[in-house]
């Protein structure tokens, strides 16, 4: 905000998080292009590319939100799961245009990229890419990728800003 009470895009950390978001969404598009064009595991029937005891990489198309909920298969499904991430991204660049502190913006960096990326995969590749497989004991998780670990780890970020923070200011003015 400004004095005025007009708002403004220049928040002192608008910029290092619109940075982040921006190497985030490229790091997570840049993966996927490998998986689908080089890696050879797409194509396969059954390709995996095994890592260790614990990860492997395979092709998942994810056509709902996390989970795989509310999957709305067909191009209309995924034009508005993307309008509902455009919308979503627009309230988070408005947040960090906002933010006064530098872990609040890299969180909302993260969340945004992230965001960001999986929207592009959405009309490109009829849902969202994941390839990440973790496994352990005959316990597996879910197929993820870059951009969910980026929200994630935002989410994260934000959760800690907002429990620790608020201790530490309220410490301050005590």
């Amino acid at each position: 905000m400004t004095v005025q009470g007009k708002f403004s895009w220049r928040g002192p950390f608008t910029g290092p998080g619109l940075s982040l978001a921006a190497i985030t969404a490229i790091l997570d598009q840049a993966s996927k292009f490998w998986l689908v064009h080089l890696s050879g595991v797409v194509g396969e029937a059954g390709g995996r590319l095994t890592f260790g005891p614990f990860i492997d990489l395979v092709y998942m198309r994810n056509t709902g939100i996390s989970y795989s909920l509310f999957e709305l298969g067909g191009r209309t499904g995924q034009l508005l799961l993307t309008a509902i991430a455009i919308l979503v991204s627009i309230g988070i660049v408005l947040w960090l245009a906002r933010a006064t502190g530098r872990l609040t913006a890299n969180a909302l960096g993260l969340i945004l990229g992230g965001a960001i990326g999986n929207a592009i995969d959405r009309p490109l590749m009829g849902g969202v890419v994941d390839f990440v497989s973790l496994h352990a004991f005959g316990f597996h998780w879910y197929v993820f990728n870059l951009a969910d670990v980026a929200i994630v780890a935002g989410v994260i970020g934000l959760l800690y800003e907002s429990l620790v923070g608020s201790r530490k200011r309220a410490a301050k003015s005590a």
